[in-house]
């Protein structure tokens, strides 16, 4: 399931939730609330944070609209820049593309390749 606001990904957190186990040294199991059955239990340490009190980092169970589906469709908005990228004897073309519903700084770089397909 993705978690999303508008069907978009929040980059603010959800809520305290107790860690029940740690399943690797990269992964946690949470306990999660009812509200939130339909969502996979386990999160990448990387999609968590420690607690620092701050109530603007925290969005109720309330505001959160879960899809079904397990990915979700970015428009490309602009690309802000291209570069190549040198391998051995090999070019690879870069283009820094920014996506709709994100923030430049969140803007990735994709082979010039991809960018066509789409």
């Amino acid at each position: 399931m993705k978690i999303g606001k508008k069907g978009e990904l929040s980059l603010r957190f959800i809520d305290l939730y107790d860690v029940v186990e740690r399943i690797s040294p990269v992964a946690y199991q949470l306990t999660l609330p009812p509200e939130l059955e339909r969502i996979h239990d386990v999160f990448q340490v990387s999609m968590l944070r420690n607690y620092r009190a701050d109530p603007s980092h925290v969005v109720t169970v309330d505001e959160i609209e879960v899809q079904p589906g397990p990915t979700y469709d970015d428009e490309l908005v602009e690309i802000i820049t291209r570069e190549e990228k040198v391998l051995q004897n090999k070019k690879i073309p870069l283009v820094k593309v920014l996506w709709q519903n994100h923030r430049t700084n969140e803007a990735t770089w994709e082979t010039e390749e991809v960018m066509k397909c789409q």
